[in-house]
């Protein structure tokens, strides 16, 4: 079929307008920057990695600014990426920063075989001394990026390398792995139940084991050449995973979208203690940390708590003491890597949280000018060591401590009389405990999976929008219990850990328990602010798995949630509890088996508990000023 010539027209001003800004931020950049592209940086085993350098055209020397990622910033590749670098490349020369950035170790034109944080970790460590023996560098690094650029940061941290002054983690959850009560492996769980995200992420970057290989010994004229024409980016067939995902038994999902599947095949099995995690390039509590760090979060990230207890243990925990003292972190109110993209109006998935913006940029440089440059600025006289975004209020708000330190928990009990299933039943959350045992029941098929509505996610395709949607048309459904505050007479903030602890029993062996806490608004509007899982076998400990005999009663401790939101005069605050939120998380079979190798389910009866002896809570942070 042949486009009609105004629709073509309007393709190629849009396309000239894109090729355009590419250029000219290109041009740019060259006229104040020295540029060397595929550089290939031997690490300590002869692999080489694949480096772009952007520094000032100065005789002095400079520091740096790093990124190391997994993903494609061939500088001749697609538009976004290409303005992407060279406007982050832009921004740090026109600073006074050299900006470096490289791919992993097997990703693009980089040398030997990738595994997802699985790499050595002396690659990180070798890159450092490289660069810092450069005759242009001043010796001091600063590392930078978010999401799987930021990842491999906080391990690194830990080798403590003398060039590794300071560095900025952003949505760096899948770098962390145990931390106090976390066992989330870098996100691969969350309560001992995988977390779906990494089954989509995983099918859309890895490459072949038959991609294309560049032959040893390429000469850096010769990979430059080669870029400009064979960008090594694969693209994948796109996928509908919102229906991918569904597919049973989980161990084979990637294997029936005819994706690669070595690496899933081995994560799939693994445990939430499992030997292997500790062997890669994941953070650990049991680790050291010698890197002053300003970390950034965001409340509708996926891995919210784990974050902010990371940013806790080096702030108590690391063994010197000026590196405990400068720890700062940001909190927003944004979506995974969404900190820039926050507006006058920042929506987050259908909710209105205000005005988000922050002056991220002039924040981080003051950073580095500081330990980079070894400028007398005022970072640390103005830049609180928390700052957080509360939403409901819609506003920043400071504090020295996460929580802040005006915080107090505060119980909440569940109870109902008749029943709280559904939106229609008649839970409720009140600080005086219930004295009879009136326990809830539900029904909790895994064939059958309650959807995922919004939530603290990322990197699913189309199977679940992010963010916070009005969850009324969920609660109507029998099979979630619903439990609801009276209207408050004058508003209240909660900021910190949410901590959830419920008296279950089941007649199945083993099961999930999930929970969503809610901003219920005056026009009944219900809107999710974070939410958690546990699956029961773990509730002894992520070393071993301990079954359930049929209605017995057990407590059951959830992983705490998290947020900042003022519940204004007017409102209520709900949770919500049921079994499933998928494919948010993935769906337990019930019968104390595998679940990843399970193709049928069987069906649970679950009950919530709430009684004197039996007194299922939650506990909340509640802010008093």
């Amino acid at each position: 079929m042949r486009l009609p010539f105004r629709l073509l027209f309007t393709l190629f001003l849009i396309t000239s307008s894109a090729a355009k800004a590419q250029d000219e931020i290109l041009l740019k950049l060259d006229s104040i920057a020295i540029i060397e592209y595929k550089i290939m940086m031997p690490m300590r085993d002869g692999i080489r990695l694949a480096t772009d350098i952007y520094r000032p055209k100065t005789e002095q020397k400079v520091p740096i600014i790093f990124s190391r990622t997994p993903y494609n910033f061939n500088s001749w590749g697609d538009g976004k990426r290409k303005t992407w670098t060279a406007k982050r490349a832009y921004e740090a020369v026109s600073r006074g920063y050299a900006y470096v950035v490289q791919n992993e170790r097997g990703r693009y034109f980089s040398e030997g075989e990738w595994d997802i944080l699985g790499v050595p970790l002396t690659d990180g460590y070798d890159a450092f001394s490289w660069l810092k023996n450069q005759e242009w560098s001043n010796g001091k690094i600063g590392t930078l990026g978010c999401s799987s650029t930021a990842e491999w940061q906080m391990a690194v941290a830990a080798l403590d390398h003398p060039s590794h002054i300071a560095m900025v983690p952003q949505g760096y959850g899948a770098g962390v792995g145990r931390i106090g009560d976390y066992y989330e492996q870098g996100n691969w769980y969350r309560g001992g139940v995988e977390q779906m995200l990494f089954f989509s992420w995983l099918y859309s970057v890895e490459h072949d084991k038959f991609k294309p290989r560049i032959p040893e010994g390429a000469t850096q004229e010769d990979l430059i050449r080669i870029s400009r024409f064979y960008d090594l980016a694969p693209e994948n067939p796109k996928v509908d995973m919102s229906k991918a995902l569904q597919y049973l038994p989980i161990q084979d999902i990637i294997k029936n979208m005819d994706g690669k599947t070595e690496i899933f095949d081995d994560m799939i099995t693994r445990k939430p203690n499992d030997p292997a995690w500790y062997k890669g390039g994941l953070y650990h509590d049991d680790m050291g940390f010698g890197v002053p760090s300003f970390w950034f979060t965001s409340w509708y990230d996926v891995s919210i708590s784990p974050n902010l207890a990371l940013y806790n243990h080096v702030r108590n925990s690391a063994e010197d003491s000026e590196i405990r003292d400068n720890q700062y972190l940001v909190i927003a109110p944004t979506l995974h890597c969404s900190y820039t993209r926050a507006k006058e109006n920042t929506i987050v998935g259908d909710l209105s949280v205000g005005d988000a913006r922050l002056n991220y940029d002039e924040q981080i440089y003051s950073w580095f000018d500081l330990w980079l440059k070894g400028e007398k600025n005022d970072f640390k006289k103005t830049t609180p060591k928390v700052q957080y975004y509360t939403m409901g209020s819609n506003k920043w708000q400071s504090s020295d401590t996460w929580p802040p330190e005006s915080s107090k928990m505060v119980t909440y009990y569940l109870n109902s009389n008749e029943g709280a299933n559904s939106l229609y039943g008649d839970g409720t959350l009140k600080t005086t405990p219930p004295v009879e045992d009136n326990p809830d029941e539900f029904t909790y098929d895994p064939m059958l999976p309650i959807p995922s509505y919004g939530g603290n996610v990322c990197c699913t395709g189309n199977a679940i929008k992010a963010g916070s949607f009005d969850q009324q048309q969920m609660e109507t459904r029998n099979n979630i219990l619903v439990y609801t505050s009276e209207v408050l007479t004058e508003g209240l903030e909660i900021s910190g850990f949410i901590e959830t602890t419920l008296f279950i029993s089941s007649d199945v062996k083993d099961t999930d328990f999930t929970i969503k806490l809610i901003d219920v608004h005056p026009d009944g509007k219900a809107y999710n602010l974070d939410e958690t899982i546990q699956r029961v076998r773990y509730r002894e400990g992520y070393n071993k798995e301990v079954f359930m005999e049929e209605d017995k009663v057990y407590e059951l401790e959830l992983t705490p949630m998290s947020t900042s939101n003022y519940f204004k005069e007017g409102h209520q605050i709900r949770i919500e509890i049921s079994s499933s939120n998928f494919p948010r998380f993935a769906r337990n079979m019930n019968t104390g088996g595998n679940n990843y190798d399970e193709k049928e389910g069987i069906v649970a009866h679950n009950k919530i508990h709430h009684s004197s002896t039996n007194a299922s809570q939650i506990r909340f942070p509640i802010v008093f000023k």
